[in-house]
């Protein structure tokens, strides 16, 4: 049975540079198809494999909500799992509240899908997720005729009324976010009719791709998805790829570091999720794709990076959506870029698992950079990095960006609070350091 274990608080790093990045290596299994193979897998009739599966905190914690739900899922071996689906009506009552640790992902998900069971439930998160909005999925599930509360009308936990009618919508959405897409098809999966969904923006695609992968009929394009109740989901294997976001760090990283040279393998490269890849080639990345195939969830390449010199930008609105996970270490490559790079539209940071436009101004000012924030972005004044002292605000990405960026610094960087790291990816120091980062406990 999967558990899950809080990390320690308040642990540190100390990093500096360290030498030309090199290696040919894959990095953990993508957490966002993690968390979907499991949740569909539980769902489907018959048992499903799933290959390269995020040994992450976060993933465990939605494989242990299952197996809670009365799902049986075997660990073979790291990275793999065997979930013996119960199909689309089997789950059952848990006997507690259900924790999704640090994971807005499950939260947001298991709120659509939970919104249509016959039972109640109630889902918690560590101290971060609890301060995370969840109005923007709530509002709609009840317009479908979900029942959910919340302690202050918006943040964790939630509270959500089993046996429910739920009647399709079309939905509009006012934001540009794919765990507010998904919540309500998962819903709709549950409801009475067709369940739409309309995006300002195209977000990533990887619930419709996945459900259709499970079964299930799913009419989509870019921003936008519709799908009806009624029918089943049948167990199939899934290999995940590499985690684009993981991946990101070591991209950045050899752009920047001098003699740098690196071959990621079997990186999942979906356009809806690869925005930094346009953005840093418009700054002069070298940066190529290469043995590019096709996945269950889109596109699958191994990525070639060496280090190039690279400028400042005006990030264009358009690639916002596709990098909102990468946006830590893009702001490290702007604040080492030569001239000015400005962000706009980018809102949506702010209610991640930090303000991550507060958390990476306030810690690249600490490392000497000329940076300011504006309501939705910032401008940064690439230039020389110092050593100094930054906090991740315990925000996993934030931690992992400043570690990049001390490869570039003056002097030493400590980086406070980074034990989340392992919710996204465990073991990335020790791959850090395979590769070249200079970087250590403090």
């Amino acid at each position: 049975m999967e558990g899950t274990s809080a990390p320690s608080a308040r642990e540190a790093w100390v990093a500096s540079q360290g030498r030309a990045l090199s290696g040919d290596f894959a990095v953990p299994g993508d957490k966002s198809i993690s968390h979907r193979a499991v949740m569909f897998a539980a769902l489907a009739d018959g048992s499903s494999r799933i290959d390269g599966f995020l040994e992450g905190e976060d993933t465990r914690a939605t494989a242990a909500i299952f197996a809670r739900m009365g799902v049986d899922i075997e660990a073979p071996s790291p990275s793999c799992r065997i979930v013996r689906g119960v199909g689309i009506d089997g789950l059952r009552a848990p006997d507690g509240e259900l924790d999704c640790g640090n994971s807005g992902t499950a939260m947001r998900l298991l709120a659509g899908l939970l919104a249509g069971q016959a039972f109640d439930s109630v889902l918690v998160g560590d101290a971060s997720l609890s301060r995370r909005p969840m109005l923007r999925v709530m509002a709609p599930l009840r317009r479908m005729g979900a029942s959910i509360t919340s302690e202050d009308g918006e943040r964790p936990p939630l509270r959500i009324a089993g046996g429910r009618r739920l009647d399709g919508i079309g939905f509009d959405s006012p934001v540009a976010s794919a765990q507010v897409k998904s919540a309500v098809l998962l819903a709709g999966l549950y409801a009475q009719g067709e369940t739409g969904v309309r995006e300002p923006h195209p977000t990533r695609d990887y619930t419709e791709r996945m459900l259709a992968a499970f079964g299930w009929p799913v009419d989509h394009a870019p921003g936008r998805a519709r799908l009806s109740g009624g029918h089943r989901l049948s167990a199939r294997d899934i290999e995940v790829p590499g985690d684009f976001s993981s991946a990101a760090f070591f991209i950045v990283a050899a752009c920047l570091v001098p003699g740098s040279e690196l071959l990621l393998r079997s990186v999942g490269v979906d356009p809806r999720r690869t925005g930094l890849l346009q953005a840093l080639r418009a700054m002069g990345a070298d940066i190529r794709e290469l043995d590019r195939r096709n996945g269950v969830c889109g596109a699958v390449a191994d990525i070639a990076v060496r280090h190039a010199p690279l400028r400042g930008i005006d990030l264009p609105e358009a690639l916002v959506a596709d990098m909102i996970d990468e946006f830590p270490a893009f702001a490290v490559a702007a604040a080492c870029a030569s001239g000015t790079t400005r962000v706009t539209g980018a809102g949506e940071l702010r209610v991640k698992e930090s303000d991550r436009i507060s958390a990476m101004a306030t810690g690249l000012d600490a490392l000497g950079v000329r940076v300011s924030e504006t309501a939705d972005g910032m401008v940064i004044e690439g230039g020389p990095l110092r050593g100094g002292r930054v906090d991740s605000l315990g925000d996993h990405r934030i931690a992992m960006a400043f570690a990049v960026a001390a490869q570039r610094a003056g002097g030493e960087v400590v980086i406070d609070d980074v034990a989340n790291v392992a919710t996204s990816f465990p073991g990335f120091e020790a791959l850090a350091l395979d590769a070249g980062f200079g970087l250590g406990s403090g």
